[in-house]
């Protein structure tokens, strides 16, 4: 995807910048006191991050994509993908589970990069949901020894490694692209 598709590797990143500011949020549902201003500084930097390369997006949105011809299978997935987010979430506060949806959304996301991968025609993608899936389940044994939201752990796990990857794909971009303007 490197200098094929720029506009959806600038895309990328932007995305997971706002992605990063919407899951540190998420993280201040209950967070150590100690800990908020990691979780706001984290979201600060990824919307930094996102109108870098939402700008970059824009300057080259007539860049060929490779969704091209696939926009409705793109939607199809990522429609069945917010279908199971929400019947997750729907049965979780059913069964007086609440707490865990943070955790089931995230799921949820790390399993959507492995479709997006292919779709993307980037593999790095599913490196990425495969290490967060990894680190969610590393998380449940912690999880199920408290009664407090699965948000604050959950929120900042996912929130760092968009970053982080945002980080990466956003080095890559400007030794292969060049400039974001």
């Amino acid at each position: 995807m490197l200098t094929e598709f720029a506009r959806d590797h600038a895309f990328t990143i932007a995305w997971f910048g706002i992605m990063s500011f919407v899951w540190f949020g998420w993280g201040q549902e209950d967070p150590p006191r100690s800990r908020r201003g990691w979780l706001g500084a984290g979201s600060a930097v990824g919307l930094i991050v996102a109108g870098i390369f939402g700008f970059a997006v824009f300057t080259r949105w007539s860049d060929r994509s490779a969704l091209d011809g696939q926009y409705v299978w793109f939607g199809v997935v990522v429609g069945l993908e917010v279908l199971a987010a929400a019947v997750g979430c729907f049965v979780l506060a059913r069964r007086g589970q609440g707490r865990w949806m943070a955790w089931w959304v995230a799921v949820v996301v790390a399993l959507h990069f492995l479709p997006l991968a292919v779709f993307l025609r980037d593999p790095s993608l599913a490196g990425l949901g495969v290490v967060q899936a990894i680190g969610l389940a590393v998380l449940v044994g912690r999880l199920r020894r408290t009664q407090a939201p699965t948000s604050w752990p959950v929120g900042p796990w996912m929130g760092v490694t968009l970053l982080v990857f945002a980080g990466i794909s956003a080095a890559i971009f400007l030794a292969t692209i060049g400039s974001p303007w």
